[in-house]
């Protein structure tokens, strides 16, 4: 989900786009709190959506919290 559909405005590696990079990198100063509220209410009046139609707040803080310790890379396909 956080590829496919954070990934189609914040970039396929999360790296930046429409919206901010989501890399660790870039969250080093956010607050894990911010960030969870960010992805639950969105961001009124940017093209940020909240997710709380889809997310509940604990999941929210669980997304969060994984991109603040950095995402993992796609794992290759096998043959």
């Amino acid at each position: 989900m956080v590829r496919q559909d954070c990934g189609s405005c914040h970039g396929m590696r999360l790296t930046g786009g429409l919206g901010p990079a989501l890399t660790r990198e870039a969250l080093a100063d956010v607050p894990l709190e911010s960030l969870a509220a960010v992805i639950y209410h969105g961001r009124p009046g940017t093209p940020m959506p909240p997710w709380k139609a889809m997310l509940s707040e604990p999941e929210a803080r669980w997304i969060a919290q994984r991109l603040l310790q950095g995402f993992p890379e796609e794992m290759a396909k096998a043959p």
